[in-house]
């Protein structure tokens, strides 16, 4: 116990190290701070970072910084109509921002992506900015800063953003490759599990969230009936599990009409029956990669199924069965360091086409099946929510054996994850807060309503389980 204790105490030490002020108020975290290597744009706090730490703040009652950085992020978002093709969309939120010292002056300068190593604009960071101002809400009570109009409004233009009429026909969200956690090409353009996951939570955040007044009107209806159609479509069309697999496996391609059982047109040549058949544990499954016309990706994003299981976007059963596939496939997701970004790893020629050639994602490293810790904190929080409290705690003992003796490693490498990850940056912020947080909720698993949703009435008023 004591050697946990300073673990513990050591990692808080850390985390409050990477702490960032502007005019002497905390406003985030940095990335990472590691001493050893050019700090590039590892100095500033990405939104999408920082949620773990803010969580951790809010769960130490040290509120104030998670308050501040709701605030300051949500004057940089995107307030005005854009028509201008170098300009950020409307209600779009920052990937991340720094304070810049001018004179006697401070700023908070914001990037959009335009700075970024491909250029992408991230979709995920105002998806995880309402799932964090719900948290806060949670945590202080303090309903009445959501409710200011200013809150309202952003919460509006995000769902603005995402509920807009578009060039598509399903009720998922249509993104570009990198446009998440995952923010190098990786194959994942079109609807990633990750953003769809992401997008229920935030529909489910603005649901509790924007007052029911004749101003948010159009956008509470618009909310409302986009949860039950999402739900249904990622159930039905995304999920795999060795009944369904059989159902696809007999698809007939070419079919017309409203009746058509192979919606998407897949073809049975492009899905590794063979591998995914002797992979796929009896009881489990999980939501596929991605989904588009002739393509499934069978592949296992952690992020997107584990916050399917938070946000109650799969059913009962699917939720349990997602857990029972980290329990049963336990080398492969978990190994030598919770958890792995996605498996399997693109290789050969798949990889050279959908990666690009990347050298940092080459096979079973950085995002194409290297290990993240900082995904620690969201199994724990499923693994609770699903009753399967011992999964979490056998994945933490794992993490703490490692981590501070590797001074907190942004990422592993290897199939089971054995190996610092070859440009992974030491004392990585989110790693420690991800290590925290995953303690803190194993402690005391209250704390898990600030950050999972019950089943949404619009989705299982009919008592689908």
């Amino acid at each position: 116990m004591g050697n946990s204790s300073t673990l513990l105490e050591q990692a808080w030490e850390r985390l409050q190290d990477s702490i960032i002020y502007y005019y002497d108020r905390p406003v985030g975290t940095v990335a990472a701070c590691d001493p050893h290597v050019s700090a590039l744009n590892y100095d500033q706090c990405f939104i999408r970072d920082f949620v773990s730490s803010a969580l951790v703040f809010l769960l130490k009652g040290q509120t104030e910084i998670v308050r501040n950085f709701l605030i300051q992020t949500l004057k940089l978002q995107i307030k005005e109509r854009q028509l201008e093709f170098l300009e950020p969309g409307r209600g779009l939120m920052p990937a991340s921002f720094k304070v810049v010292h001018a004179k006697e002056e401070q700023v908070l300068k914001a990037d959009f992506g335009d700075h970024a190593i491909g250029r992408v604009t991230p979709v995920d960071s105002c998806l995880w900015w309402m799932f964090l101002l719900r948290a806060y809400v949670k945590a202080t009570g303090e309903i009445s800063l959501a409710h200011q109009p200013d809150f309202q409004r952003g919460i509006r233009l995000i769902m603005e953003l995402c509920l807009i009429a578009r060039f598509d026909l399903y009720p998922t969200l249509l993104v570009p490759d990198g446009a998440c956690a995952i923010d190098r090409r990786m194959g994942i353009n079109g609807h990633p599990v990750e953003i769809q996951s992401l997008f229920f939570a935030a529909l489910q955040a603005a649901r509790e969230l924007l007052l029911d007044n004749e101003q948010n009107s159009y956008t509470n209806q618009a909310v409302k009936h986009r949860l039950k159609p999402l739900a249904h479509h990622l159930r039905h069309h995304y999920w795999l599990d060795l009944e369904r697999l059989n159902i696809i496996y007999r698809y007939k391609g070419e079919e017309y009409g409203e009746e058509a059982l192979n919606q998407f047109n897949i073809y049975s040549n492009s899905i590794p029956y063979d591998q995914l058949s002797r992979w796929l544990p009896e009881g489990g499954g999980y939501l596929a990669g991605n989904l588009g016309p002739s393509l499934l990706d069978c592949r296992f994003f952690s992020a997107g199924n584990l916050m399917a299981v938070m946000a109650s976007m799969t059913t009962i059963a699917q939720s349990q069965g997602i857990m029972k596939t980290f329990e049963q496939r336990w080398s492969d997701l978990i190994g030598q360091m919770p958890v792995k970004m996605c498996f399997p790893a693109l290789k050969d020629r798949d990889w050279e086409l959908l990666t690009g050639c990347d050298p940092k994602n080459r096979p079973w490293s950085y995002h194409n099946g290297g290990n993240w810790p900082v995904l620690l904190w969201m199994l724990t929080a499923a693994a609770i929510k699903t009753d399967r409290a011992d999964l979490a705690k056998r994945a933490i003992a794992i993490a703490g054996d490692r981590l501070q003796k590797d001074e907190w490693p942004e990422y592993y490498d290897g199939k089971n994850g054995r190996l610092i990850g070859k440009e992974a940056r030491k004392y990585q912020t989110w790693t420690i807060s991800g290590f925290l947080l995953s303690e803190l909720l194993i402690e005391d698993p209250h704390y898990l309503d600030w950050i999972t949703f019950d089943p949404a009435p619009e989705v299982d008023g009919d008592g689908e389980t």
